[in-house]
């Protein structure tokens, strides 16, 4: 069996790295990737999605849109992982658990966007009491969502294992506002709601003393 090929685009942060973890031992894939020195460099990565089967795109939003912008035309499947393309209409969500037209789209669409994690639980606990009748579409949902600071990659994780770090580092403080937007839009659309519900997400530190 020819091994499928698969391009992680930004395999060294967070997300990225965990993708590629789990793919790197298996036997019926080969994982592509640019020089380092090219990770960044977007006609490197359209050269090397050419040879690709499936693409991930673990970058930030306006990254992920440049690079689509590149490779959009060619043949190879894109999963991103972004908010960039979640609530684009000719992108699949990558949620199968929501029905089958969702499961026909993630098989046949060329462009995926997968769903992020604060969506996934909103959407996994909402979308059931919707489908039984259990609560109306117009019900006034707010849901307070708390993350950890390892899901910022990189500079935030920095930002927050470092010593000496600012005070204000020690306390819960909102996270993600602007993407909270397209969160809500996202679950809305998804669970058919006719209001928008409200999404309180926080950034949690917890420090574990060991005695």
């Amino acid at each position: 069996m020819t091994p499928y090929k698969v391009f992680i685009v930004g395999h060294e942060g967070t997300t990225g790295l965990r993708i590629h973890e789990r793919l790197s031992n298996r036997k019926d894939i080969e994982l592509l990737a640019t020089a380092d020195e090219d990770r960044k460099n977007v006609e490197a990565i359209k050269e090397v999605a050419k040879g690709a089967d499936i693409v991930f795109l673990c970058l930030p939003d306006a990254a992920s849109k440049e690079i689509m912008a590149a490779i959009g035309e060619l043949p190879c499947k894109v999963i991103d992982t972004s908010t960039a393309f979640r609530t684009e209409a000719d992108w699949a969500y990558g949620f199968p658990e929501l029905g089958a037209d969702y499961k026909t789209a993630i098989a046949t669409k060329k462009h995926i966007a997968n769903p992020g994690c604060h969506a996934s639980g909103m959407i996994a606990c909402i979308a059931p009491l919707v489908k039984a009748g259990l609560v109306p579409t117009d019900y006034p949902f707010t849901i307070t969502s708390l993350t950890g600071y390892s899901g910022g990659g990189k500079k935030m994780i920095g930002q927050y294992e470092s010593e000496p770090k600012d005070y204000f580092l020690y306390a819960p403080r909102q996270y993600g506002l602007v993407n909270n937007i397209s969160t809500c839009l996202r679950c809305s659309m998804c669970v058919d709601l006719v209001k928008h519900l409200f999404l309180c997400l926080s950034l949690m530190t917890t420090i574990l003393v060991w005695r």
